[in-house]
């Protein structure tokens, strides 16, 4: 892997140049104080490494006590940790087991590295890295080391530090002699010198070991959205409560950075605004649902996204008024009835008859159909709404009288000069071809509330002769007769007849004989 130098640390450039000029020096057969200076550089890289792990171990101990106290959000940090742990322990071991080897070649069974005796021997090193393939595997221990470390940053510099600090090139002049890695560093070498090199291995995996728990350290709060001001909001389920009814609300403590407001998406596009209000105009009725997320940067600068939804219900503006007298119903008339709750629509109103007899059904346009079926009884509907919970509520239960529908009053329809339906109701003059124009008379309740029609079954025209004679003629059925249409044909401006004994039948199949008879005068 080939990176870019980058400015090497004081430490490391001491290390550095101890190591290379003793190489120095023992490649020019200097004396045996060459040797002492090994020994010093080991025992001060020794304590150097030894100290580094202290460090190392104080950062695990305050991971891991962020982890006993907040595991969902330290957690992957702290595994990544043990991980890095693992890693560097392993290597570390290793390259001590390979000093123990070192050691025992040079010295025998008892031999301590810490106090070699035999530092000059060039065979022990050599055989224990080379012939017993030693080498190899620590270089290839030492390259995963590296790639494993140095996928743990994602700082250039600090992967930068850590491919150098454990880099595994040898120099160029050495390439040319066909010489690895493992043959530059062990080959021949005094066992002081190869002690020596695993030993500072070691210091460089305590020193990445370290720098790496730091990176790691720092991101357990790094996603943190850091806020400077902290509110106590209230959001109820509804601010709308039906008496008997439950109010809820979810209490909680909102954080925000009032330097730093998330940018909000409705739909995916931005809203403009600051301080996060939301406005839509709710031109229609129904069920509807707000749909967003807001981008919030992290203590990383990195942004994260919060996704959110709101249902919401629009209803027509309301308001129930009627009066205690008029409370009546009609008893075999479908009568039509308006039933709401303000607040609430009306695909979540249920309404029944909880007393009396009759039927109630929706007209499917936000109103209900009720039908009585016995007259001079009371009759109760009962309302029920069900409520954001989901839960049905009683609304109250809701009395009305039943009476007989009133009876119609007849007229005869005709069409004016203007083509529209006109009704004469008697008492006043009628053009005779107007009358001549229709066939029967009608019947109706229809006094500006109600548009009741009746069906005409029969009715009776009184005519009077020159003498004052009376002269009744019946109908057939609704329609005029023919002895009816010839009187009609005889009579002169101002003459009258009358028309009476009328019979009826309504919606509710009741026939009744009505009080009132209709005077016609002739124009």
């Amino acid at each position: 892997m080939k990176v870019k130098k980058q400015k090497v640390s004081p430490r490391q450039k001491m290390i550095n140049l101890m190591y290379v000029l003793l190489m120095a020096m023992l490649a020019m057969n200097v004396s045996s104080d060459v040797l002492n200076g090994f020994t010093l550089v080991d025992e001060s890289l020794t304590r150097s490494t030894e100290n580094a792990g202290v460090q190392n171990n104080t950062l695990y101990s305050s991971l891991g006590e962020m982890m006993a106290k907040n595991p969902e959000k330290v957690r992957e940090w702290f595994e990544r940790a043990n991980s890095v742990k693992e890693k560097s322990d392993s290597l570390y071991n290793f390259a001590n087991e390979l000093k123990v080897s070192i050691a025992k070649e040079a010295d025998g069974k008892e031999a301590d590295y810490h106090n070699l005796k035999n530092r000059e021997d060039l065979e022990a090193a050599t055989f224990v890295m080379l012939t017993c393939r030693n080498g190899e595997k620590l270089h290839n221990a030492i390259m995963e080391y590296r790639e494993f470390m140095a996928g743990l940053v994602d700082n250039p510099a600090q992967k930068e530090m850590i491919v150098n600090c454990m880099s595994t090139d040898i120099p160029l002049e050495i390439n040319l002699l066909n010489k690895n890695w493992q043959e530059y560093h062990f080959e021949n070498m005094p066992a002081i010198a190869a002690i020596t090199l695993l030993t500072k291995i070691q210091n460089d995996v305590r020193y990445i070991e370290g720098e790496v728990i730091h990176v790691l350290s720092k991101k357990v709060d790094m996603g943190d959205v850091r806020v400077n001001e902290i509110k106590a909001l209230v959001i109820p389920t509804s601010k709308n409560i039906v008496r008997g009814g439950d109010f809820s609300a979810q209490i909680i403590l909102a954080a925000v950075d009032s330097t730093q407001r998330p940018q909000i998406y409705i739909d995916d596009t931005l809203l403009d605004a600051e301080n996060g209000e939301y406005a839509v105009r709710c031109d229609r009725t129904g069920d509807y649902t707000l749909n967003g997320y807001m981008l919030v940067n992290d203590g990383a600068g990195m942004q994260t996204r919060y996704d959110f939804t709101q249902n919401y219900t629009v209803v027509d503006p309301t308001a129930t008024v009627s009066a205690s007298l008029m409370n009546v119903l009609y008893a075999g008339y479908s009568n039509p009835v308006s039933i709401s709750v303000p607040g609430v629509p009306a695909n979540k109103i249920t309404a029944r008859i909880t007393k009396g007899q009759g039927s109630i059904k929706s007209d499917g346009k936000n109103g209900y159909i009720v039908v009585p079926t016995k007259i001079g009884e009371e009759l109760m509907i009962g309302v029920t709404a069900r409520n954001d919970e989901g839960r049905d509520q009683s609304m109250g239960e809701y009395a009305f009288r039943v009476r007989q529908l009133p009876d119609p009053t007849p007229f005869i329809e005709y069409k004016d000069k203007d083509g529209n339906t006109q009704r004469y109701r008697g008492g006043t003059k009628f053009s005779k071809q107007a009358l001549m124009g229709t066939n029967g008379i009608i019947a109706a309740i229809d006094d500006g509330l109600l548009n009741i029609g009746f069906k005409v079954l029969s009715f009776e025209t009184v005519f009077y002769d020159n003498m004052g004679n009376a002269i009744p003629l019946m109908s057939q059925g609704a329609q005029f007769s023919q002895q009816q249409k010839d009187m009609f044909r005889n009579l002169g401006r101002g003459k009258r007849f009358y028309i009476s004994h009328v019979k009826a039948v309504g919606p509710d199949n009741v026939e009744r004989l009505l009080p009132t008879s209709l005077e016609v005068i002739i124009d």
